[in-house]
């Protein structure tokens, strides 16, 4: 956590609260290529930064690959807890995970592939903790948007236990809960990592098989 506030605390002096994501800059209605609305995936597997970047490096916007627009921000928090800031998450008392919101279009990518994508790039075994973060804000989550999404979150869950962690007596945390309110988080938190590359990034957030 100290890490992440030390590399937070130049580029938000530098660029305040009003700076753009580099490739989300410009989307506006946006559609899948069947010219339909692009479907929602939430998810929480520690600092934001990370997740973000890690979705977006193997899922470049630019080549096609499915994902349309992403964007960091608090979810899963409890109902009084309204719009609440970096600081106030990071206290735990709002009980808001950091989140990854994903905008994607389900003819080029399928959910299933974005949950377990999601179950490959971090440890989904360890209780409200990412590496060195602690605390439930890095819990591992899944905020469904629909019945059907919660259906394949479960059985991709099974499948992804059954094939990477029952043979290692490792049993998988991660909450399916359907998704609640969604907050965005700071400008400056979009995109961080691919506009400040030596800034924190947890070691979870890696290829794990």
């Amino acid at each position: 956590m100290l890490n992440r506030l030390r590399s937070l605390l130049p580029f938000a002096a530098a660029f305040g609260s009003k700076s753009a994501p580099l490739h989300n800059t410009g989307i506006q209605n946006i559609m899948t290529s069947a010219g339909t609305a692009p479907e929602v995936a939430t998810f929480a597997s520690g600092c934001f930064w990370g997740v973000e970047h890690i979705f977006l490096k193997h899922y470049p916007i630019a080549q096609n690959k499915g994902i349309l627009k992403t964007a960091v921000g608090y979810t899963g928090g409890k109902s009084l807890a309204k719009d609440p800031s970096y600081r106030q998450v990071c206290s735990g008392e709002t009980g808001h995970a950091e989140a990854l919101r994903i905008e994607f279009d389900p003819s080029i990518v399928k959910y299933e592939e974005l949950v377990e994508f999601f179950y490959r790039t971090h440890d989904p075994t360890t209780v409200n903790a990412q590496g060195n973060d602690r605390g439930t804000q890095y819990r591992s989550a899944i905020f469904t948007n629909t019945p059907e999404q919660q259906t394949i979150a479960e059985r991709v869950t099974a499948e992804v236990q059954k094939a990477h962690f029952d043979a290692r007596g490792k049993k998988i945390v991660t909450e399916i809960v359907p998704a609640g309110t969604w907050y965005d988080a700071e400008d400056y938190h979009q995109e961080y990592l691919f506009k400040n590359p030596s800034g924190y990034q947890c070691p979870t957030h890696r290829l794990w098989w």
